[in-house]
């Protein structure tokens, strides 16, 4: 067995090559967490319409409502499909200078008792406050509900909130006793490193923040028996080995014992499953169109190609397959995620929906 390692007979191996000089700088990019810090109020509550449909599963629908008129809601949380008449979370977005503290979210509290006492909605099942930071003052009321709802009371008996005051006395009446019934271990702060890990599991991550290096999934392997999925391209591959080889390979059990035929169509759709592996890749880690988007860079290209005058559809097939290979893609975090062999199963994927073909109309069937 020979040694495959061993150096080159006749002249001493060259010593490697080392490239001297400065580190290579890249631009400072500023973490997650930094640029969420950095949101206007506006873009903070984008932010967390973005992330809490992370949070739970039985969530039926997330509305964003913040803005004049609210009624103390920024992001709604609905569990049925009454909305405000049913079972629902309240996300309360405070985007400050500094960090949230007790006062203002005492204010905020009054207002969602007076919206519940006016009918504008149901007290909700669970108040989050979303905030980046929060002064230690709130930290520790929230983590004492009973003793924070007897001063949320007395602070209420003897405040000048406008909310307040301007109900009729009847009015401020319900809001007490509402309060007094109500369980604050309802209100709950949320922690802005957990927003961002949350964050990270939807679609939206992706186009908010810089990407990080993902471990894309093995390729998928082709099944022995074929797909319904992988019929329109499996047909046209049958036409194109027909078109060739005549008889001697115009079904797939032919094709499978024909000594070309054979290995080229096993060739092919372990590249249509490579491609598909990349497909549902993208669509797990990414928001909806990236895998189209290669798709379209490829097709524009090839179909060109494929409009070329070709003696079979053989060559139209192989002329198209080799032109997908230098397909320059357009820059999206999922293009470096793209290998060669995806390349030939996305033509095949373009062949799957129809918009390309090999051979002529009127060729082998």
């Amino acid at each position: 067995m020979s040694d495959q390692t061993r150096a080159p007979q006749g002249d001493p191996a060259e010593p490697p090559l080392v490239l001297k000089g400065p580190a290579m700088q890249f631009p400072y990019m500023p973490s997650p967490k930094k640029l969420v810090f950095g949101y206007d109020p506006d873009e903070f509550e984008e932010f967390v319409k973005e992330w809490v449909p992370a949070l739970q599963s039985e969530y039926v629908r997330v509305e964003r409502q913040g803005g004049s008129g609210d009624h103390g809601i920024d992001v709604a949380a609905y569990r049925s499909a009454q909305g405000l008449e049913g079972p629902w979370d309240n996300y309360q977005c405070k985007r400050y200078k500094s960090a949230l503290n007790w006062s203002t979210a005492a204010g905020e509290i009054r207002k969602m008792f007076v919206g519940v006492v006016l009918g504008h909605f149901v007290l909700p099942a669970q108040y989050i406050f979303v905030a980046p930071a929060f002064a230690r003052n709130l930290r520790t009321a929230l983590a004492k509900p009973a003793q924070t709802r007897t001063k949320f009371l007395e602070e209420l008996a003897e405040t000048s909130d406008e909310v307040i005051t301007r109900l009729t006395p009847d009015q401020q009446q319900e809001v007490a006793q509402l309060a007094e019934q109500t369980d604050f271990s309802m209100f709950v702060p949320v922690d802005m490193d957990l927003m961002l890990e949350q964050h990270k599991t939807t679609p939206h991550w992706a186009t908010r923040f810089p990407d990080e290096q993902r471990e894309r999934p093995a390729v998928m392997l082709p099944p022995e028996e074929h797909n319904p999925e992988e019929a329109q391209y499996v047909q046209q591959l049958v036409r194109v080995y027909a078109e060739r080889w005549k008889a001697d390979a115009d079904t797939l059990e032919l094709i499978a014992q024909h000594p070309t035929a054979g290995a080229h169509m096993r060739r092919q759709r372990e590249a249509f499953y490579s491609a598909e592996s990349l497909k549902r890749f993208a669509r797990d880690a990414y928001p909806d169109g990236h895998f189209n988007a290669v798709m379209d860079d490829v097709h524009a290209h090839a179909v060109e190609v494929a409009d070329k005058r070709f003696e079979l559809g053989w060559d139209r097939l192989q002329a198209v397959l080799e032109a997908a290979g230098v397909v320059a893609l357009t820059e999206t975090v999922l293009t470096r995620y793209v290998r060669p062999l995806d390349r030939k199963g996305v033509c095949h994927h373009l062949a799957n929906d129809g918009r390309l073909k090999w051979c002529e109309e009127g060729g082998a069937a």
